[in-house]
């Protein structure tokens, strides 16, 4: 069990390691310093009625933390200062409800906490939340918009569709199933970044703000389209077992990744991530056939070390791409 000052510790730090801390207490002073440290709630206010318990399981990556946290007991109520953090909080039992200058925000479903001070109340609470360093979010938006000077504000607390709500709590519980409790999918530096980047990106499509709101790219930036595509091609060929996403294509590029799609889709009939995704595929084909099974080689191993996590999903695109699983490509 971490102590608190542990715990907020390890969620603190941006390396890009997992980092894993279980905490668990029936003393409402050490549960309350947690919440303090780990949530910015402050001035808790409880029930004099009814016991403590708290157990908050939590694991970041990079500039994302995934946490469970169980309150019971007595009903609680308190001050949280939001602005240091972009947290999505999803009510799995009991009651949570939040108020910021007169606004109140959905007690059910996904929603964003404010960037602000709210004051929250909760009562037999369950509850995952996800949470994103704000710069590297607005890191993250620039990078994909092609604008150094894109300023993030997100506009609301609920996702902007059941689409988008359906996108942001599939991402999540993929997270949570197939991919964190994964040891050996997770060693791998190129998975976990993919993790960050896939979670960072489903905010921003998600979730009302100014990211959504910005204009189409400038008129004309498709006029350098086929240049710019053989130039991203010739990236993702020489990267391909590098850390690099999107908005690393379209920078090699010299093009915004909203017109570097276009482009791609008008000349390749395909996307820069599918074709990124193809190239990681003849990648672990190659290596299969290399490979040896009986010194030990296995798919897993192989498809992990070139970012695939989803077992499933990896080997239905090899079948689709290979006509074979990628154990028989390894057997042969």
């Amino acid at each position: 069990m971490s102590t608190p000052s542990a715990l907020a510790r390890s969620l603190r730090t941006m390396d890009s390691q997992v980092r894993r801390s279980v905490f668990t207490t029936r003393d409402p002073a050490e549960g309350m310093a947690v919440l303090d440290e780990v949530f910015a709630i402050r001035s808790v206010r409880r029930a004099p009625e009814g016991a403590f318990d708290m157990r908050l399981a939590a694991t970041g990556l990079g500039p994302v933390a995934y946490e469970r946290v169980r309150l019971r007991g007595s009903s609680c109520a308190g001050r949280t200062d939001g602005a240091d953090v972009l947290r999505v909080c999803h009510v799995t039992s009991g009651v949570l409800s939040a108020t910021s200058a007169g606004d109140r925000f959905p007690r059910t479903g996904p929603f964003l906490f404010p960037q602000r001070t709210f004051t929250s109340c909760w009562d037999e609470l369950e509850a995952i939340t996800v949470s994103l360093d704000p710069a590297a979010v607005e890191d993250h938006a620039r990078r994909l918009l092609g604008d150094e000077t894109f300023r993030l504000a997100f506009a609301g607390t609920r996702p902007i569709s059941t689409a988008m709500t359906r996108y942001w709590l599939g991402t999540v519980s993929h997270l949570a199933r197939d991919l964190l409790p994964d040891d050996q999918a997770m060693s791998s530096p190129l998975l976990r970044s993919e993790v960050a980047r896939s979670l960072t990106t489903a905010l921003l499509h998600a979730f009302p703000s100014t990211f959504l709101t910005r204009g189409e790219a400038p008129a004309g930036q498709s006029r350098s389209a086929p240049a710019g595509v053989r130039r991203a091609v010739a990236f993702i060929e020489e990267h391909v077992d590098a850390d690099i996403g999107p908005a690393d294509i379209a920078a090699a590029a010299r093009m915004s990744v909203r017109g570097l799609q276009a482009a791609f889709r008008r000349e390749l009939d395909t996307t820069p991530t599918a074709y990124l995704r193809a190239a990681r595929l003849d990648a672990v084909h190659h290596d299969l056939l290399a490979a040896d099974p009986v010194t030990g080689a296995t798919v897993e191993a192989v498809a992990a070390r070139w970012g695939f996590a989803h077992r499933g999903r990896f080997a239905a695109a090899y079948r689709e791409r290979y006509g074979q699983a990628p154990a028989t490509t390894l057997r042969s």
